[in-house]
């Protein structure tokens, strides 16, 4: 979420099912003491559509958020048209439920809000947060499953480059994010890593990945302002780096800062640097069209890309022949067409069932499969029945 909107009011479910919303805003200020203080991270250099991936453990506590958001600097200016991409997650129900939206537009502003339920407490653990910006589509990922896609319409109105946000706050608009529980606090947003992959001839190339060792202020600025919803300010203090983390906080009056231990994060490290996957334009296929790599993988049929090439299927020696097999394995195969060789990234001759790019069912490149021990029977036995032949009639 952005500095300096709001977009739900009474009447918010009518507004939401038409996907307009009139956003009542006003312009950040310099932080005005306001009791409580939130956290913001900002990067300094925007970015033209790409693929942003960040490792989080969200905040708990009615009325609070705590997000990911994508915004053209100088969006709330008056008489600038407003580009911005989110993902918020909301403090309220055991931080169970989140939002993606795009917002734009000027003067009148246009959101496409969608509400996404998690089975799991999102403040409980870390999980991989992916958005996808590219110039016909916008899509929303947890933990490498594709959640929600926005093509056209609005996309198209996302013109400009964007810097990258990371905040923290608690909002006043109790019919959104509910009542404000101050007595949760202090609650922080931990962001294990984030890398970011530019989009480039229908690709997903890697750039830089920040493991939050240091905070790299060539890189990034801390907020020190605030705005009218916001019932905090952002103080600089509120935004550390320790234990390899980004920690975000949202404190009580008269504190600032962190001082405890950082949860471990027991899940996937950072993504490998390489090239990401091909972007497909359309619906994935299987779970996500994998995200091997730091790409979106190319969507199809069924199953999911190799993790291990970035979104394409594995490449090596010549399979020994054969159809795709019947069986149910996913890979990079038809979904219909069994398992994808480990060896060969193609449809394997052998029945099985794989999963990612592999298949339990070739022991080694090469290895006959049913087919290939039946019909190298029937050779030797030709064979066999032909040299009977030739010594019967050499005997006479």
């Amino acid at each position: 979420m952005s500095f300096a909107r709001a977009t739900l009011r009474a009447g918010a479910a009518a507004a939401l099912a038409s996907a307009a919303l009139v956003s009542s805003v006003t312009r950040p200020a310099l932080a005005q003491n306001k009791p409580y203080k939130g956290g913001e991270l900002f990067s300094q250099q925007s970015f033209l559509h790409g693929r942003m991936e960040m490792r989080m453990r969200m905040a708990r506590g009615s009325g609070l958020l705590s997000t990911f958001f994508t915004y053209k600097n100088g969006s709330e200016g008056s008489g600038t048209f407003w580009e911005e991409i989110d993902i918020e997650v909301f403090g309220k129900d055991d931080a169970t439920t989140w939002q993606s939206n795009i917002i734009t537009g000027q003067g009148t502003r246009v959101t496409t809000e969608a509400v996404h339920t998690h089975p799991t407490s999102l403040a409980d653990g870390y999980h991989t947060y992916a958005l996808v910006w590219t110039p016909t589509y916008v899509a929303w990922e947890v933990d490498g499953v594709e959640v929600r896609r926005v093509e056209a319409g609005q996309v198209s109105d996302l013109t400009n480059p964007q810097s990258l946000r990371f905040n923290i706050w608690a909002a006043n608009i109790v019919e959104w994010v509910g009542e404000f529980d101050p007595s949760v606090l202090p609650q922080y947003q931990f962001v294990n890593w984030i890398s970011y992959s530019r989009y480039e001839n229908g690709q997903f190339v890697h750039e830089w990945t920040d493991d939050f060792d240091t905070l790299d202020m060539s890189r990034w600025g801390r907020a020190d302002w605030t705005f009218a919803e916001n019932l905090a300010d952002f103080d600089p203090n509120n935004v550390v780096v320790t234990e390899g983390t980004l920690v975000l906080a949202l404190t009580q009056p008269g504190m600032t800062g962190f001082s405890g231990s950082v949860p471990v994060d027991p899940g996937p490290s950072e993504p490998e640097p390489g090239t990401g996957g091909q972007d497909g334009g359309g619906a994935t296929g299987g779970t996500t069209g994998g995200s091997g790599g730091h790409g979106a993988g190319e969507p199809g049929a069924g199953g999911q890309t190799s993790a291990a090439t970035g979104g394409s299927p594995s490449v090596g020696p010549e399979p020994s022949g054969g159809a795709p097999s019947s069986g149910s394995g996913g890979g990079d195969g038809p979904a219909t067409g069994g398992a994808t060789g480990a060896t060969t990234g193609r449809p394997s001759p052998d029945l099985g069932s794989g999963d990612a790019g592999s298949c339990s069912c070739r022991s080694a490149p090469g290895a006959l499969g049913q087919r290939g021990v039946f019909a190298w029977g029937a050779v030797l036995l030709l064979a066999l029945t032909g040299r009977r032949k030739q010594l019967g009639r050499s005997a006479q």
